[in-house]
């Protein structure tokens, strides 16, 4: 049947907001401005403002800026760099692409990485953490800075589902050497196709990272090294720059979805919520995903599909259990149960509290 709610929805969202869209879009065709002008540099200081950093640099993606943090931080063969498997893959491809190995530790009942672990997994040849910051809830970073600083390890913030997010009341993207996000059209700002930023405090990451995203090139008569193609279109810089003006408001929104979630499905037998909105003073969660553990994970997914509720199951399948990934020596018991108890509701700012009521409803009437 046609979904009565859709797990995203790009349309309305657009609808929602298409003069705006439509006007900052014609204006850079109009110019001729496509790349790296002044709609990219709008955005790069706009992301530097709000997330507090002293640079930001626009690439295009989370992954590249994953993968061009390592790189400036000097990270390459033989070294090693702490994640975890319960993530997008491109977590761990980023440590591969530099010639890095990765160390996966296990996660936590909140979904991240699990810090008890972190430090049983340090070795002489570790150089890095890459913590994630998954559904848009921020690490302990307190704990993890100690660690880091103690064994003078970088950190690499995978802030991609996190933007706005705090801990502490400080920005994700503002804990490390650098925070990568990621502007995917299903992230909590996304644009029209791919795009990434790359935030940090350091003037010579920044400077690297932006030789990197374009060949080398400090001028055109002035190439410093070998780079790759990874610049953001000045046309999803225009697109971006309007949304941010929402960005606000649409973390708000989510966080009352959020809490209404928590509300009706609290007493129901069989599911396990994720952190509440307000359940501690230490995190301000962003809510990029509402994900539940739930007994019969995959019969509830066909009900709920079948009443029109789409919902997403991410990573059935562990990553370290992919043979061709060359990661099934580690045994992390705790993400290879949540592969099989995930699953996220439908979580988006455009969601009307009739159509999260529906999704309640259809989830009690399951249990």
């Amino acid at each position: 049947m046609k979904n009565k709610v859709g797990f995203v929805n790009y349309p309305l969202q657009y609808r929602n907001i298409k003069e705006e869209i439509d006007a900052a879009m014609q204006d850079v065709l109009a110019r001729g401005d496509l790349i790296n002008r002044s709609d990219v540099e709008d955005f790069e200081q706009s992301i530097s403002s709000f997330v507090g950093t002293k640079y930001a640099v626009s690439l295009n993606s989370g992954t590249d800026a994953l993968i061009f943090s390592l790189k400036a931080a000097g990270i390459g063969s033989g070294d090693e760099v702490i994640t975890v498997s319960h993530t997008f893959v491109a977590s761990i491809a980023s440590i591969i692409h530099c010639g890095a190995v990765p160390i996966l530790v296990d996660v936590g009942q909140d979904f991240l990485m699990a810090l008890d672990k972190v430090e049983q997994a340090i070795t002489p040849k570790t150089k890095a953490i890459i913590p994630i910051y998954l559904n848009g809830r921020v690490c302990d970073m307190d704990k993890i800075i100690t660690i880091a600083e103690k064994y003078n390890l970088a950190i690499i913030e995978d802030a991609a589902q996190a933007l706005g997010a705090k801990f502490n009341n400080k920005m994700a993207g503002n804990f490390g050497l650098t925070g990568c996000f990621s502007f995917y059209p299903a992230k909590i700002l996304g644009c029209f196709g791919d795009g990434g930023m790359l935030t940090t405090n350091d003037e010579n990451i920044a400077e690297k990272v932006y030789l990197l995203r374009d060949h080398g090139q400090k001028t055109r008569t002035d190439i410093r090294c070998y780079g790759f193609t990874s610049r953001l279109d000045n046309l999803q810089a225009a697109v971006l720059n309007v949304k941010l003006k929402y960005l606000p408001e649409w973390v708000k929104r989510r966080r009352e979805i959020a809490k209404i979630y928590d509300k009706e499905l609290s007493n129901i037998e069989g599911i396990k919520l994720p952190p509440a909105p307000d359940s501690d003073n230490e995190h301000f969660d962003v809510y990029q995903n509402y994900v539940l553990r739930v007994q019969k994970r995959d019969e509830l997914f066909e009900f709920l599909k079948e009443r029109g509720v789409e919902t997403l199951i991410k990573d059935p399948i562990p990553n370290h259990y992919h043979k061709g990934l060359d990661i099934s020596h580690f045994s992390l018991p705790y993400t290879e149960q949540l592969a099989k108890e995930v699953i996220s509701l439908p979580m988006y700012p455009e969601l009307t509290n009739e159509q999260v009521q529906y999704v309640i409803d259809c989830v009690c009437k399951f249990y």
